[in-house]
């Protein structure tokens, strides 16, 4: 697909979600490089696989407990406004650590630290970047679209990211990635304070933030097709993403290579989400999802288990390309589902419960994939989180026919499914 092809799709006729497309793209790029650089420093300080299951559950852990909140917060105040201060925070955060690695003195407790309070901006960021894409597009039926060419941006970026940081990494330093990645906010913030938003219109609610947060989860949990779509993705973020702190262990130790050889493996993963993303991006309709949520992860499950055999660098690359393929189709197909049938005053709860399920149980996988890593190797735990994620697919795909039943009269209402 061209330039120009890209320019002609739905969201794209937005003038905010083009903004909001660029600035992103650009911070993005960022992202994946200082996610890459801080796996490699944290390897390079300890060469320890629990070290680096500590920080990815340091990172990750505040969105677990925290998300709910955030997701009430996100339904009662501005997204917009919640947006700008998320972005201002985290260009701190990564020029903290850049400053630190740039001055020599950045030690293991520093990475943890800063992890941590990544880990709290994202609880934050997160639910309030779900809720705020309907705002971005001007026609309801271009949401779906949006999220999936959000999905294509990520990954996008994350083939592009650590190609760039391994080999910055490699020829002039870590800590070039850092700062890079810290002056990439610039980009999105410029971005969001260019937009045209409509003024926030305070949302009549009932109860205190405890009682929010509960009639979410009574919302998400009673619905089946959403609790399932949830325990899915729970799974799939518990076991299936183990391997991005593994990954240095393969590039180092069992491949014999460096942070090249780091990056062109995330960015192989990162080119398999790609091809995943634009064939969401151009699909004309959300039917058929359900089925194609339920294939995901068996995808990522053989990827897993390819890729943990393999001892042979192309080889390895290649079962990357399913891992991050599997990976993606996964997360931004379910995305897609729970953006289009939510109800409005419940989005921000809703998507802060998959921001939960997916990025709050990352942090107990990574720490678990690292303590199984340290007493059975990388490549054993790797193959079980691969059987994991198939039994899984076998599963959900046999609630489907159930499942169905619930969401006809959902897509009927949406105009999604014609009535007879």
């Amino acid at each position: 697909m061209n330039i120009n092809n890209w320019l002609q799709l739905p969201a794209f006729k937005s003038r905010n979600y083009q903004l909001f497309f660029a600035g992103q793209g650009i911070s993005l790029i960022g992202t994946w490089m200082t996610q890459l650089a801080t796996v490699w420093l944290v390897y390079d300080l300890t060469h320890s696989p629990l070290m680096l299951g500590v920080v990815g559950f340091t990172s990750q852990i505040p969105s677990f407990f925290l998300a709910p909140f955030g997701g009430v917060f996100v339904d009662r105040f501005s997204r917009y406004r919640t947006l700008i201060g998320t972005q201002i925070l985290a260009m701190v955060q990564s020029l903290a650590l850049a400053i630190l690695t740039f001055t020599g003195l950045i030690q293991i407790w520093h990475i943890i630290a800063l992890s941590l309070l990544q880990g709290f901006i994202n609880a934050l960021d997160a639910p309030a970047r779900q809720a705020f894409v309907p705002e971005l597009v001007e026609r309801k039926e271009d949401l779906a679209n949006a999220i999936a060419i959000n999905s294509t941006m990520i990954n996008g970026a994350r083939l592009i990211g650590p190609a760039i940081g391994g080999l910055l990494i490699a020829r002039v330093g870590i800590g070039y990635c850092f700062l890079i990645d810290s002056l990439s906010y610039i980009a999105v913030i410029a971005g969001l304070l260019a937009m045209k938003v409509k003024p926030w219109q305070l949302p009549i609610t009932k109860g205190n933030p405890w009682q929010q947060v509960k009639a979410g989860f009574v919302y998400a949990f009673s619905f089946p097709p959403i609790r399932a779509i949830l325990l899915l993705s729970t799974l799939v973020s518990f076991m299936g993403l183990q391997n991005t702190i593994l990954v240095p262990i393969f590039a180092e130790t069992i491949l014999k290579g460096g942070a090249e050889t780091l990056g062109f493996l995330m960015a192989a993963s990162g080119l398999g989400a790609l091809s995943g993303g634009i064939y969401l991006a151009t699909r004309r309709t959300i039917l058929g999802i359900g089925k194609l949520i339920a294939i995901a992860p068996a995808i990522l499950g053989v990827g897993l288990i390819a890729f943990s055999l393999s001892r042979f660098l192309p080889l390895s690359l290649f079962t990357m390309l399913f891992v991050g393929l599997g990976t993606i189709l996964q997360i931004a197909a379910s995305n897609t589902f729970l953006q289009t049938i939510v109800e409005e005053d419940k989005r921000g709860r809703l998507m802060s419960l998959y921001t939960m399920s997916f990025l709050g149980m990352i942090p107990v996988g990574n720490l678990l994939g690292g303590v199984l890593a340290n007493r059975i190797g990388a490549s054993n735990t790797l193959i079980i989180d691969g059987i994991a994620c198939i039994i899984g697919s076998i599963l959900f795909y046999r609630q489907l026919p159930g499942l169905k039943k619930f969401i006809t009269p959902i897509y009927q209402q949406k105009g999604i499914l014609a009535t007879k």
